[in-house]
């Protein structure tokens, strides 16, 4: 079956990144907190390796908004290149929304960053188009996963819910009035609660 996927870790109270994003702060304050379950912390179990086993699953297409791409605002800077370096991790078409016109960016590993200023419908239906059978994942920031989620394209959504409370920053559910999803599994250990979350319909 086909899914268009979203996999994001969130605090306590909602957040998936801290205030006061920037180049040093990619995630904002203190949102670095939000994702120890995956980048080395040693108390990290087989739950958490198998929750990033789901993180990294590949996919077809990917969606994600400007803000994670980078910390640039306005006018693009062509210096930058998105945060991963010159092979990032998805190793398929990524679709970033963004105000700004600029030409798509070949990068290694058959990763090409394709910039959308038609909203995120045209983002998401030339994803689903690229896609194919391989399914779109909606990688985020905030912003783009609620459009999604608005929208109702996601069909399976993981949140890795971090024992932090972080106060301010990000929010994805804000203005939403309903979830739509069912708990299929559910994981833990020390640094998260992983919870993988399905439309009743599939």
């Amino acid at each position: 079956m086909t899914l268009t996927t979203c996999h994001m870790s969130i605090s306590l109270d909602g957040f998936v990144a801290g205030p006061h994003q920037s180049l040093e702060n990619g995630l904002g304050e203190r949102g670095i907190e939000l994702h120890r379950w995956h980048i080395g912390d040693e108390r990290a179990t087989e739950a958490d390796a198998t929750a990033a086993e789901w993180l990294m699953r590949p996919r077809g297409a990917y969606v994600m908004g400007r803000n994670m791409f980078g910390p640039v605002r306005g006018e693009w800077s062509e210096d930058w290149r998105g945060w991963w370096g010159s092979d990032p991790p998805y190793h398929a078409p990524v679709f970033v929304l963004t105000n700004h016109a600029r030409e798509s960016l070949e990068l290694e590993g058959g990763t090409t960053f394709h910039f959308v200023t038609d909203g995120f419908d045209a983002a998401y239906a030339l994803a689903s188009e690229a896609a194919g059978e391989k399914g779109v994942d909606i990688a985020g920031g905030a912003s783009t996963v609620r459009q999604a989620l608005l929208a109702g394209v996601i069909d399976e959504l993981t949140l890795d819910i971090a024992p932090v409370i972080l106060g301010s920053g990000e929010r994805i559910f804000d203005g939403m009035d309903a979830f739509g999803f069912e708990p299929v599994e559910v994981l833990h250990s020390p640094l998260a609660t992983h919870i993988r979350y399905r439309r009743p319909s599939q």
